[in-house]
């Protein structure tokens, strides 16, 4: 289920988890974002394991993965340094708005220490560009209102776009990927996401 707490840090950025000592400084520019691969599975849910509170985000990747209709595997993206290992995994999902596709961002993670370097911000960006390359026309995201809007992310509700649960206005937010006007109606999350 998209929450707000736990899949982002009180700043805005996405969730980094805490306690782990500051990762080496890579320049902003140096992240090196791409489309997962089979062999980063196990990498991704580290990432998500280490940024949250508990398994679930994990969880959810897992059973996203496993959901033919939910699981878009060239809008899963990782980034990491020249010649690393991932350190940053966003996410986006088939959802609907009534009844037309759409995507969902959730989860986006970043390895503790690794925050505030830019990883977050090349992996998100690098996806959404992704999803217009593929055709996708909106996405929705439930996130810090100070954080999504440098994608281009505004208030879901200014476009007639509802969300399943009563959620926070400034928090749910939908983005046009092609420029066209969104459609209007209430969004309907996969099924992993436990949102009736």
């Amino acid at each position: 289920m998209p929450r707000m707490s736990s899949s982002h840090r009180n700043d805005g950025s996405p969730a980094t988890g805490s306690g782990a000592p500051p990762a080496p400084a890579t320049a902003r520019g140096a992240w090196h974002p791409r489309p997962e691969t089979a062999q980063d599975v196990p990498a991704v849910r580290r990432i998500n394991l280490a940024a949250f509170e508990t398994a679930g985000e994990a969880d959810l990747v897992d059973a996203l993965r496993r959901d033919p209709a939910a699981w878009l595997p060239q809008l899963s993206y990782v980034a990491g340094p020249p010649d690393g290992a991932p350190v940053a995994h966003a996410l986006l999902t088939r959802c609907h708005i009534d009844d037309v596709p759409a995507v969902a961002l959730a989860p986006c993670a970043v390895l503790p220490g690794y925050q505030k370097c830019g990883a977050g911000s090349a992996v998100i960006s690098a996806l959404l560009e992704a999803a217009r390359e593929a055709g996708e026309r909106t996405a929705v995201v439930l996130g810090h209102p100070p954080y999504y809007p440098r994608f281009g992310f505004t208030p879901a509700g200014r476009f007639g776009i509802l969300p399943p649960q009563p959620w926070p206005d400034e928090a749910f937010l939908a983005l046009s990927l092609d420029g066209s006007p969104p459609p209007h109606g209430t969004v309907r999350y996969a099924a992993a996401f436990g949102i009736a």
